[in-house]
């Protein structure tokens, strides 16, 4: 089966899993996913007691709101980039300083789960930058393109292999003012640099 006769997934689940890719490519949904993750530990941990056996270690410390008020932002920060990406970059210095925070606050960030993850979450929503649209080109204009560059490359293959030859007439003056020399080293760049006597 090609391309071209591929059924598209309009139905049921198929569709519902290409608008979640759609809905997904149009924000930072991994920094977010790993930011709300972060959370999770961060608030969980001071909570909690840990059995060995008979013994039951408490991991109770004095900051145990400090820590749930840090894995609530946290959560809130991972929601915000999925559905505020205008507000990334906030939100994942926001996240990252907060990961830093958990590791005075809350056992060592959770035991450097909720810290780790909190930082490259932080890092993936302000590194990421929406995409920009691919427009389609008709069939026509790609084939003319090929066999464009298959000429430009032909030339270029020819212009390397000959000895270097003189230029016929002058090139054009691509510089940024028009009152550059007629003739000097920099006359003919379009870098706006002018010979200076």
């Amino acid at each position: 089966m090609s391309a071209d006769t591929r059924q598209s997934l309009t139905t049921g689940f198929g569709h519902k899993r290409q608008s979640f890719r759609h809905w997904r490519g149009q924000r930072p949904f991994w920094g977010g996913m790993l930011t709300l993750l972060a959370g999770i530990p961060i608030m969980y941990v001071p909570y909690q007691n840990l059995t060995l056996g008979s013994l039951t270690i408490r991991m109770s410390t004095t900051a145990g709101a400090g820590s749930l008020i840090i894995g609530v932002l946290l959560v809130v920060l991972g929601l915000t980039m999925w559905f505020q990406p205008q507000s990334r970059v906030f939100a994942g210095v926001a996240a990252i300083l907060l990961a830093l925070v958990s590791l005075v606050v809350s056992n060592i960030g959770a035991f450097l789960i909720g810290f780790l993850l909190g930082l490259i979450g932080g890092a993936l929503g302000v590194s990421w930058a929406p995409g920009k649209p691919v427009r389609a080109e008709p069939a026509e204009r790609t084939e003319d393109a090929a066999g464009a560059q298959g000429a430009a490359m032909a030339s270029a293959d020819k212009d390397a292999t000959s000895p270097a030859a003189p230029e016929e007439g002058p090139r054009d003056n691509s510089a940024v003012s028009g009152a550059s020399p007629a003739d000097g080293v920099d006359a003919h760049d379009g870098n706006g640099r002018h010979r200076a006597g």
